[in-house]
């Protein structure tokens, strides 16, 4: 029997799935209908739904959405009960994981709790795409972490 696929999700692929106008909207779309089909289990971790929600009731003032913030709670309600979603952050290992990361790599903390996320959970750390932080130190990232760019799959 397989194991089923894991992956560690970053703010931007969440955020691209829920913005059907993104550029990557599809792609983000079938990363979500692989979790609700099932076929995937998504890691995120807990600063990750923080970010979400900031991000999604900016997007939502922006569109004149009634009532942004409750949209916005609404979608991390969904993703923290989503049962092939598994939200994780407290442990002593990802602290010091996600240290280990900002102190190599010196990227946006998110970012840091995707990747230690990832090399914790042994699965991939899954963004729209590589932010000018990372552009910096891709190749060490690539050799770590098993990355995926959602702008790859165009």
């Amino acid at each position: 029997m397989s194991k089923l696929a894991r992956a560690a999700l970053d703010t931007s692929v969440i955020i691209e799935y829920i913005d059907k106008a993104g550029d990557l909207h599809e792609q983000a779309r079938a990363i979500f209908s692989a979790i609700l089909a099932g076929k995937l289990e998504a890691i995120i971790p807990h600063p990750i739904l923080a970010e979400t929600y900031y991000v999604a009731v900016r997007i939502y003032r922006e569109l004149d959405v009634k009532e942004p913030e409750v949209i916005a709670s609404k979608l991390i309600g969904w993703l923290y009960r989503l049962p092939m979603i598994k939200i994780i952050g407290e442990s002593l290992e990802l602290a010091v994981e996600v240290g280990r990361v900002k102190v190599n790599y010196n990227l946006a903390l998110t970012d840091c709790y995707v990747l230690a996320t990832s090399k914790i959970c042994g699965c991939k750390a899954v963004f729209k795409k590589p932010e000018r932080e990372m552009l910096r130190k891709i190749d060490g990232l690539r050799a770590e972490y098993q990355l995926i760019f959602l702008e790859d799959y165009r």
